[in-house]
């Protein structure tokens, strides 16, 4: 989300990057990581193989306490990419683009995830987070909080990661004078 705007924002030089740095802080923390937009938004962006690895620990945990995980759909496709023009404010579609979509069952709770690419592994390891998050079994909740844990973890590096950017780009700055 950041990455779409930092070039716009470093252009205008109303924006300095304190007040930059001190929005994006106050925004992470005031998000609740169980809204489901926000973790799979977060799981997204996280690396594909630390999600695979973070979710097989979790499926040894499951078959544990023997809680089925049945993929009832997993498939790659295409989508409409929606982009809004900045200065009408106008949505156009840019083009077409490749994602992979799956569709779980984690014992009684079904878990839907899409993700840009042909990744149905990922795909379907984000649609188990996906399940389990929602899921209101009681076996579940020792893995809501494994999951809470590694979505703040994954979201503090992102926002690491951003401001890291944030703080180059801001380094590129040229402010002119006119006479």
């Amino acid at each position: 989300m950041l990455r779409a705007t930092a070039g716009v924002m470093a252009r205008n030089t109303s924006f300095s990057l304190k007040l930059i740095l001190e929005n994006i802080k106050r925004m992470t923390s005031n998000q609740a990581f169980t809204d489901q937009s926000v973790y799979l938004s977060i799981l997204t962006a996280t690396p594909a193989q630390e999600v695979k690895y973070f979710v097989e620990a979790l499926l040894a945990r499951l078959s544990a306490v023997q809680v089925a995980v049945q993929v009832i759909n997993s498939r790659t496709g295409l989508a409409m990419l929606p982009f809004t023009d900045s200065v009408k404010g106008i949505t156009f579609h840019l083009g077409e683009t490749l994602l992979a979509e799956a569709h779980v069952r984690v014992g009684d709770q079904a878990g839907y995830a899409a993700c840009l690419g042909r990744d149905l592994e990922q795909a379907i390891a984000l649609a188990i987070v996906d399940a389990l998050m929602q899921s209101k079994a009681a076996t579940a909740k020792a893995e809501q909080r494994a999951i809470l844990d590694f979505v703040a973890t994954a979201a503090q590096q992102q926002q690491a990661e951003e401001m890291a950017l944030l703080e180059k780009i801001e380094a590129t700055r040229v402010e002119l004078e006119t006479f």
